[in-house]
């Protein structure tokens, strides 16, 4: 039996595009994360790598519901944000690092979040916070995760319940603090132990199912669904390595694997 958020108070399905790009629909609205749509086989000279995706999404952007906020954790990566994802930002509310804001401008709607800064959300004529968490991905470099929140989703031991979306991150013991503010009754947890090259060792620069599963376990969530770990030669770990090392974790019970292009019901 998939997991579910049960003590999640508002109707809430995730519908996984692929890589990190996932909508989350909630009564009604819909926030997608880190959109990327660029068809398989497409390359980008970063320089000091060359990315390369192998799987098309599973819905082009002409197959989108109605989309009310963008997630953005940063866009200074393909694998997070490519050209066709671009065209998502227009017009809409984007929430995403300084640097990004900076980057994305003059677009009226792009605000800026600080790791464990709140700020609200008005769309689809509904109200929800946000909340920033710290990630640590390539050094240098500038990445948000985001904590969605509001009343109607109900709470569960004295804390509100909340919806996790971790960005691009390696492990980092603070991220546990939100268990001390919210009940995570759904973390989308971007994973596949993907590496840069830096030097003779290879850097490690977004979790593995063994970090990811540590974490899930801090934070006290319900529901684990794991993105960012297919489709990119980058990536270390595909499904049936992550399956192995969640199940040795003990975490698997709380797994949910999110088919592509299929909407599902979570809560």
């Amino acid at each position: 039996m998939a997991p579910t958020a049960t003590g999640f108070a508002s109707p809430l399905s995730i519908t996984h595009i692929g890589t990190a790009t996932a909508i989350i629909h909630i009564s009604g609205v819909n926030l997608i994360t880190d959109p990327v749509f660029s068809p398989a086989g497409t390359e980008w000279d970063l320089g000091i790598a060359v990315l390369k995706t192998t799987k098309s999404a599973a819905l082009g952007l002409a197959d989108l519901p109605v989309i009310d906020a963008v997630l953005l954790s940063h866009e200074d990566h393909p694998d997070n944000l490519d050209e066709p994802g671009r065209q998502l930002l227009d017009g809409r509310h984007v929430l995403t690092t300084a640097d990004g804001a900076k980057k994305l401008a003059p677009r009226p709607a792009v605000r800026a979040l600080q790791p464990w800064e709140k700020v609200s959300l008005d769309v689809g004529g509904r109200h929800f916070e946000v909340t920033g968490t710290p990630c640590m991905h390539l050094p240098g470099g500038e990445v948000i995760g985001f904590i969605v929140s509001a009343p109607e989703f109900g709470e569960t031991g004295g804390k509100p319940n909340a919806i996790y979306f971790s960005g691009d991150t390696i492990y980092l013991p603070e991220l546990a603090k939100m268990r001390e503010r919210f009940h995570i009754s759904v973390a989308l947890l971007n994973i596949g132990k993907a590496l840069a090259p830096a030097g003779e060792e290879p850097l490690q620069i977004t979790m593995s199912g063994a970090d990811a599963a540590k974490l899930f376990r801090e934070i006290e969530a319900d529901v684990f669904v794991p993105m960012h770990f297919e489709s990119w030669t980058h990536f270390s770990e595909n499904k049936e390595t992550l399956a192995a090392e969640l199940e040795k974790a003990g975490v698997s019970d709380n797994v949910l694997w999110l088919e592509p292009g299929v909407k599902t019901r979570v809560a």
